[in-house]
């Protein structure tokens, strides 16, 4: 029979009650949610918190309260998601500095919200696109590749590091036909471009965004119209890349001009092309690997900042891709 960890106590007192009361969130639902994240039981009385559960989970628990005081203290505007991120990020690496993370702030975005890294992951991510001149970001939905690419680029042009950004996407068919769609090609490739248009919309209000695209200054257009060009001062955004071939990919990297920056994301457990086809996103890990200039961030289920289904959904997905492998393996041995 196992035996039964001890449990102990501990209790953490803050220095001004005010922002202990912005910690703790209304009813003490921020507490709540780090106690259920790590395990433990948390009372708090005044600026006051009783810590109780096992020594290692204390810790951890503590931590994680101790950092995002230091955040609130720094005028950092703590949402419930960001404990649940927080939590995340201290158990997988208990030396991160939550500040590091939380106030690298990368965009204001059109709803003044700062939009900020929520993972190790994250940060990597927009700490390579700063820089190097090629970005590759692999991984599963919601891990914020495209958005974080998107407020990065925004930033870029803002600041008047680039003159333009290009936002691009394959317009391939995830089981529809695009002969089929009604009106002209612009109209058919729209609905493949309209997930760029959503998040640049999020970025900057409706009107100035408009403004900038019919100037040109921003361009969201399918890659096949890519071909041909140099781009040159740009800040390049190729989205949904593992729906790229080979030639495509080619193609893409080598528009690259002077003074321009691209980023490429994708996540290649979600591949629409024929089944002969290669996906010029898996193909480029190994051609551009070790190349300086170029770098690689891979994302996991951890990363995920949409909704905490999001992240079940990709486990219990990838669950089945592994029984699936290993069927195969059988069957091969048979």
């Amino acid at each position: 029979m196992r035996e039964q960890q001890e449990e102990s106590a501990e209790k953490v007192i803050f220095d001004d009650l005010q922002i202990a009361n912005a910690l703790f969130g209304a009813h003490g639902e921020n507490l709540k949610r780090v106690a259920r994240a790590t395990g433990v039981r948390i009372n708090a009385k005044a600026n006051t918190l009783t810590i109780q559960g096992d020594y290692v989970n204390i810790e951890l628990s503590k931590q994680v309260l101790n950092d995002l005081y230091a955040l609130l203290k720094k005028g950092y505007p703590l949402y419930p998601t960001d404990i649940d991120y927080a939590v995340r990020m201290v158990s997988d690496d208990r030396t991160v500095k939550l500040e590091d993370v939380f106030l690298d702030a990368v965009y204001v975005s059109a709803k003044k919200r700062i939009i900020t890294p929520k993972s190790l992951a994250q940060k990597r991510y927009i700490d390579a696109i700063r820089q190097h001149d090629l970005v590759i970001g692999i991984g599963p939905a919601g891990t914020g590749k495209t958005y974080l690419a998107m407020a990065m680029a925004v930033a870029f042009l803002t600041k008047q590091e680039v003159e333009k950004i290009v936002l691009t996407r394959p317009a391939v068919e995830a089981g529809e036909k695009l002969g089929f769609l009604p009106g002209d090609i612009a109209e058919k490739v729209n609905p493949y471009l309209r997930p760029l248009y959503d998040a640049l919309h999020d970025m900057m209000d409706f009107e100035r965004a408009s403004k900038l695209v019919e100037r040109g200054v921003i361009e969201v257009a399918p890659l096949a119209f890519m071909r041909g060009r140099t781009l040159n001062d740009a800040f390049v955004i190729l989205d949904e890349a593992q729906n790229t071939g080979s030639e495509q990919m080619k193609m893409f990297l080598t528009r690259l001009g002077f003074g321009s920056k691209a980023v490429i994301t994708g996540d290649i457990t979600q591949i629409d092309l024929p089944e002969n086809k290669v996906s010029g996103l898996i193909e480029i890990q190994g051609i551009l690997k070790g190349i300086e200039g170029i770098q690689f961030v891979y994302f996991t289920e951890k990363d995920v900042v949409r909704h905490p289904l999001v992240q079940d959904i990709i486990k219990a997905y990838d669950r089945m891709e592994e029984r699936r492998a290993r069927a195969r393996e059988r069957g091969a041995a048979t």
